[in-house]
């Protein structure tokens, strides 16, 4: 797809998404970013960047992850303000995967306006429980080059075997049906009073996340426009 805005429109603010496991928020924060040119932040990325460098925060966060823990909001947010004050974030970045609660959200907020950066925009994407099932329990990764397929929407021309090199496609653990219906439970619950909060901000709109994925992005790109 090619880019949806004018020659030298710049994004100029910081974008989250917010929405349960499976709804695309990562492919679409990653085509946002490109169309953009901006960085495509995730917590998960940053964390890892940490550990592996070594840094101060990197080892506070290592053995909290090692244990399976939470990592604190005091160092999330550290991390997260760490990320947003280098200089490739000047014109504005596509969050996902944070804040997760609204007190997240709050200090997010602060950090953004000590940045110049305004308010953000938060896109919420909705899509149907029984789709969203659908997606995550027919999602099948290729064994040998991680490959995604679906048996339902986009199933492999063999079946059990990835079109590319013919790996075995396996059902992730996470994406059995035994662990989806908890995290989906436990992601209302979380995300429910964070929705609430950016409604009241009147930053939040709401996208059907059940379009396809070129459908999705342009209602996106709509909705970035009308919100300058």
């Amino acid at each position: 797809m090619e880019p949806a805005h004018g020659p030298g429109d710049a994004l100029d603010r910081a974008v989250i998404f917010i929405g349960p496991p499976g709804a695309g928020k990562g492919t679409q924060a990653k085509e946002l970013a490109r169309l953009y040119g901006v960085p495509h932040l995730s917590s998960g990325d940053m964390f890892r960047e940490h550990v592996s460098r070594g840094t101060p925060l990197g080892l506070k966060a290592k053995p909290i992850m090692d244990r399976g823990d939470l990592v604190p909001d005091a160092i999330v947010l550290e991390m997260i303000e760490d990320r947003i004050a280098r200089p490739d974030c000047r014109h504005g970045f596509v969050i996902d995967g944070f804040p997760r609660t609204a007190a997240q959200a709050e200090r997010l907020s602060e950090l953004l306006e000590h940045h110049g950066m305004g308010k953000p925009v938060v896109i919420h994407f909705v899509i149907d429980r029984g789709l969203l099932m659908r997606r995550l329990t027919g999602r099948r990764m290729c064994s040998v080059g991680g490959e995604i397929y679906n048996i339902y929407d986009r199933p492999s021309k063999v079946p059990g075997r990835c079109d590319n090199d013919g790996g075995a496609l396996i059902q992730r653990y996470d994406d059995s049906e035994e662990v989806i219906g908890p995290r989906l439970k436990a992601y209302d619950q979380q995300t429910a009073p964070l929705v609430a909060y950016y409604r009241r901000q009147s930053v939040l709109r709401d996208v059907d996340a059940a379009a396809g994925v070129e459908e999705v992005t342009r209602r996106v790109m709509k909705i970035l426009r009308n919100a300058r």
